[in-house]
């Protein structure tokens, strides 16, 4: 039980662990692009101040001399821009397209610092300056110059005259360790490299202030995953193998620049938190689901020893010792089993020893039935009862006594309604009175009525009943007496003429009626061959699984069959032959057949 729980909470907690490394993780992303952006966002602003003069310097030209002076001030406030390192203003000397060969020597460069020269700007009134009613076609995007000492960007602006031609060119050249001023001042960015990269992965600055001429190895997935992410988004987050990753990389596209800010940083650095976490939640985890486990075993042990103690209780029940109840020391399930046990334990013993009493009486009613069968002359006789409890009402009973005559013999067949101990006792007391009272005179009729009004003694409180056939056979005279007291008929079958009668006549169940008198019957056709047949009413009622009735004609059928078969063969055939009908329903009634043949 503890192994499958600790599996189940192990595979909870990495669960959870992966849930809350993910949620961490992106949140870092979230911060990261953040930070790039806002960073991003510093340096398209000091990209953007010189664009604005610049812009400035095309809305002052025009036609009048006070536009020379608001040039000269445009151009002196972008030399004073913080990180421009100079600006320069250079005029065509000729018609030709080429600007770079047709510079006129005149123009204007001024360094930044203190004694330098304002540029100058040349007007005349007869000839005003070509860029005057002229205006900037376009800014074109910051160049890298690693020609220069220090490393700078330049801004190009052509200048253009009314007739769309070039006239000359403002260019603005601005400091790259100017970019990266305040991104090396945050703390985020001191444990991290930054690096201002083109689209071809050509490093403009970095913070680490080493010479990198281009930032990604071609043999270095990491940095290769890192490029075709820029080149598809405009911003993100890659992380390198490894948990945690080796190397994180972040980006950020420029608006002002066609370039992008990168940064690097070692994966368990920048990831400490989520490392950090990662410990504290398996230490954690561990010692929660070492206390749980511990908790469970606590518990469990008491309900397994419970467990443990019922089953002994249980093999010893087994074996027949008892024993004492088994405490109760819980008010939980485990203490209701525990009184169920005892409950159970007690009832079972009730049981066993009802059980052991149902057998003895089992054991003394079968002793009161005719143990064999019985043959007198050429006459054959054969009983039995199948009982279907340990004890049953069906009865039946030979009678060879020296008062009934020499080559007489009397048979009885009864059958008390219902089954068990209560029908048990009902029929032997009927048996004590029937053979008490046979021996003495009077016909079977007086012997009957009788014993009917003995017999209503002990029946008028509850409402018992029982039916009786008796028979009185004088092997001698070849006849046959008989009383029915509500039992079925008997059935004769003649082999000479191959039919089937019954014995009949009228008469009352015993028990119901205390002052009933019987009539006597007398069949004078005995002869040699023929079959008589004594039963009870569970054989023709016996039923299949399909609810069908074995029936008196297949009774009848087996008395044909079996003509040629002694008494006690044609009794155990019939038998046979319900229980195979039976197949494997219960048996619901008990069977008591009695067979006599003439030979």
């Amino acid at each position: 039980m503890l192994f499958p729980v600790a599996v189940l909470l192990i595979a909870m907690g990495y669960a959870g662990f992966i849930y809350a490394r993910d949620s961490m993780q992106a949140q870092w992303r979230e911060s990261t692009i953040l930070m790039l952006q806002q960073t991003a966002h510093r340096i398209d602003m000091r990209l953007s101040r010189p664009k604005e003069w610049i812009k400035m310097f095309y809305k002052t030209s025009g036609k009048n001399h006070v536009d020379h002076h608001v040039q000269q001030w445009v151009i002196d406030q972008l030399q004073n821009l913080e990180g421009v390192d100079n600006v320069e203003l250079m005029w065509m000397s000729g018609p030709a397209d080429d600007l770079p060969h047709n510079i006129d020597r005149q123009r204007q460069v001024q360094p930044k610092g203190k004694g330098r020269q304002m540029p100058e700007i040349r007007m005349h009134e007869e000839a005003p300056m070509p860029f005057h009613g002229g205006h900037i076609t376009k800014i074109t995007a910051p160049r890298y110059n690693s020609a220069r000492k220090r490393e700078t960007i330049s801004l190009i602006s052509d200048l253009l005259d009314g007739g769309e031609r070039k006239i000359g060119r403002l260019e603005v050249r601005v400091r790259t360790d100017y970019l990266f001023e305040d991104i090396e001042e945050s703390v985020f960015w001191q444990s991290t490299r930054a690096y201002l990269v083109d689209a071809y992965g050509n490093v403009i600055q970095s913070t680490t202030g080493e010479e990198h001429k281009q930032l990604f190895d071609p043999e270095d997935p990491f940095e290769l995953r890192t490029m075709y992410a820029m080149r598809s988004l405009n911003y993100g987050t890659v992380f390198g193998p490894g948990n945690p990753p080796a190397r994180v990389s972040g980006f950020y596209q420029l608006e002002e620049a066609p370039w992008t800010l990168v940064m690097i940083a070692p994966g368990a650095q920048i990831l400490n938190p989520i490392v950090r976490f990662k410990w504290y939640y398996l230490v954690s985890s561990l010692f929660f689901i070492g206390v749980i486990l511990v908790l469970i075993r606590w518990m469990t042990g008491r309900t397994v020893l419970a467990i443990k103690n019922l089953s002994k209780a249980a093999k010893k029940v087994a074996r027949g010792n008892y024993g004492d109840p088994l405490p109760v020391k819980s008010d939980d399930e485990v203490g209701e089993l525990t009184l169920s046990f005892n409950s159970m334990v007690q009832q079972l013993e009730e049981r066993i020893r009802l059980k052991e009493a149902l057998n003895l009486a089992m054991e003394v009613q079968q002793n009161l039935l005719p143990k064999e069968s019985l043959k007198i002359g050429n006459l054959e006789i054969a009983g039995h009862s199948n009982y279907c409890d340990e004890t049953g009402g069906d009865y039946y009973d030979f009678f060879q006594y020296p008062e009934l005559g020499e080559n007489r013999v009397g048979i009885a067949i009864g059958d008390v309604v219902g089954h068990g101990v209560a029908a048990a006792l009902l029929m032997t007391t009927a048996r004590a009175l029937l053979r008490m009272r046979i021996t003495k005179s009077g016909s079977l009729a007086e012997t009957i009525s009788d014993v009917n009004q003995h017999l209503c003694f002990d029946t008028i409180e509850d409402g018992n009943f029982m039916t009786l056939f008796l028979m009185l056979i004088d092997a001698g005279k070849n006849k046959i007496k008989w009383v029915r007291a509500g039992h079925d008929p008997a059935i004769v079958y003649d082999m000479a003429t191959d039919t089937f009668k019954e014995l009949k006549g009228e008469g009352m169940a015993l028990g119901i009626e205390c002052n009933k008198s019987f009539q006597e019957y007398e069949y004078t056709d005995w002869s040699d061959g023929q079959i008589i047949l004594l039963g009870t009413d569970g054989i023709w009622e016996t039923e299949n699984p399909e609810k069908e009735r074995f029936g008196i004609k297949r009774v009848q059928e087996i008395m044909r069959l079996g003509r040629d078969d002694t008494a006690q063969q044609i009794l155990e055939k019939i038998i046979d032959e319900t229980t195979e009908f039976r197949k494997s329903e219960k048996q619901n009634d008990d069977i008591t057949l009695v067979v006599i043949k003439m030979t």
